[in-house]
């Protein structure tokens, strides 16, 4: 409780070009070792790299997105280490003139609160090659189809104070960047990566602590874990007495540790210096213009929409824009069932977004696709089924048997609305219950539940139960 951690992220998304940064080769997941990497991306003598322009574009894009600087020059240099899987010997990255600078956005907390977290810089970069430690006879293989994958690095501010609020803010650079389509965010293909830097310092001291980088992390999960186990490596070193060293560190998901993996690099010992092979790269403003025409609605504003127009709870709101993929999906179902936002809210973010996750699935694997979950809630609105009976029909639908109609057809889950068909119903069961009537009669109000449920019993579940609810008192109270 007398330490105060202090975090920021790395954070590096591959951009959905179809060749690579700069050589014309496939950025295609998937293919052979080595089928994927040209004379550029191996940097053999005499190749020149030549800029693909829908990288800059992407890079732009998400400037716009974040409110940042977008330069109107900027500058590639080369990054000097060697490393076997970069046949270069340098990598191609922005320094001291990067793309984006100065943006910031906005993560929602726990409590519901909302903290704003700056964003130094975005820069282009190219990836290396790929190390494989597989059955190589004791030996590395090489694999480079990755090298010359454009990489867009998102560096923040360090403004984040828990690991929680760290996923917080990665998960909306993730939401972000799948809304402005320059990225997959596919973490198990290493789309979407990120490093932490983590430190932490005597409450109220205003200087930083030293701090480790914990390198290469692939998921929420593990970064809310390597985060929190680091801290607690840090403060254990400093309250033994010793002396926290700034390095890079692996996290160990397997024992749930971090290790050292090298002393941390300064700037200077890249030894960066601008790239002789390329321009600076000038952007116009009729480019920028082009490029803030293609922005889509962003995840802030459709939340915000859904709060205000669609009355919907800020976290309803936060849930259903979490991807452009969901926020769709909930749109069209809306639409479908004419507009009765909060009931496909319920079942969005309940029944539909529940099953997914028991199944292992993406919303766009979904079974039950927007517009029959949309023409099921018509049925409920148009008092055809209950929500009980909507849960059967649901169901049914996921395992295939049809949209709504074809089910509730199917299966004859049609709603009693009939107020003569209901009403026999309930005398029987007054007539055969005297001994509850005079009860309830005598104010036990609790046996009105006991009367409901035999009705629904009686009826499969079918009677509408607003108004077996109404006629039951009547009769009850007459």
């Amino acid at each position: 409780m007398n330490w105060e951690v202090v975090i920021g992220l790395e954070i590096h998304a591959q951009l959905a070009t179809k060749s690579k940064i700069f050589s014309g080769a496939s950025t295609a997941y998937g293919a052979e070792p080595n089928t994927q990497a040209c004379a550029v991306d191996l940097g053999l003598p005499g190749v020149l790299p030549v800029l693909n322009k829908e990288a800059v574009r992407m890079a732009a894009k998400f400037g716009l997105a974040i409110g940042a600087r977008v330069s109107r020059r900027s500058v590639f240099a080369r990054k000097n280490y060697f490393y076997p899987d970069l046949p270069k010997g340098y990598q191609i990255s922005q320094m001291d003139l990067p793309i984006v600078e100065a943006g910031h956005l906005e993560i929602e907390l726990e409590d519901g609160s909302t903290k704003t977290i700056g964003i130094t810089r975005a820069h282009l970069e190219e990836d290396a090659g790929k190390s494989m430690h597989g059955d190589f006879h004791g030996m590395t293989g090489i694999d480079l189809n990755r090298a010359g994958t454009p990489l867009l690095e998102i560096v923040s501010e360090p403004d984040m104070r828990s690991a929680k609020e760290a996923v917080a803010y990665m998960k909306k650079i993730h939401s972000l960047v799948q809304y402005l389509e320059i990225c997959d965010g596919n973490m198990q293909e290493g789309s979407f990566r990120c490093d932490a830097n983590v430190s932490v310092r005597p409450k109220g001291q205003k200087e930083f602590g030293t701090r480790t980088e914990l390198k290469n992390i692939n998921s929420f999960r593990f970064v809310e874990k390597a985060i929190e186990i680091e801290v607690e490596r840090q403060i254990d070193v400093i309250e033994a007495g010793g002396k926290v060293v700034q390095e890079t560190r692996l996290y160990d998901s397997d024992k749930n540790e971090t290790r050292s993996m090298r002393s941390k690099e300064e700037a200077n010992d890249y030894r960066y210096f601008p790239d002789p092979d390329l321009l600076p790269v000038v952007i116009e403003e009729a480019f920028l213009d082009e490029v803030k025409a293609t922005l889509p609605e962003l995840p802030g504003e459709k939340k915000r929409r859904f709060v205000e127009e669609l009355s919907l709870s800020s976290y309803d709101a936060e849930v259903l824009t979490a991807s452009r993929e969901l926020a769709n999906y909930f749109e069209l179902a809306v639409h479908e069932a004419g507009g009765e936002a909060k009931l496909a809210a319920n079942w969005v973010t309940g029944e539909l977004l529940g099953a997914l996750n028991k199944a292992g699935h993406d919303i766009g694997e979904s079974p039950v696709s927007a517009q029959m979950l949309g023409g099921m809630l018509k049925r409920i609105v148009d008092n055809t089924i209950s929500g009980k009976i909507a849960k059967e029909v649901f169901e049914a639908m996921w395992n295939g048997e049809g949209d709504a109609d074809a089910v509730i057809e199917a299966r004859g889950l049609k709603q009693i609305t009939d107020a003569g068909a209901i009403e026999p119903i309930i005398d029987e069961i007054i007539a055969n219950n005297p001994g509850q009537v005079e009860q309830y009669r005598g104010g036990k109000d609790k046996l009105f539940g006991f009367f409901v449920g035999q009705v629904m019993k009686a009826t499969q579940g079918k009677a509408n139960p607003q108004q077996v609810n109404e006629l039951l008192r009547q009769k009850l109270n007459s």
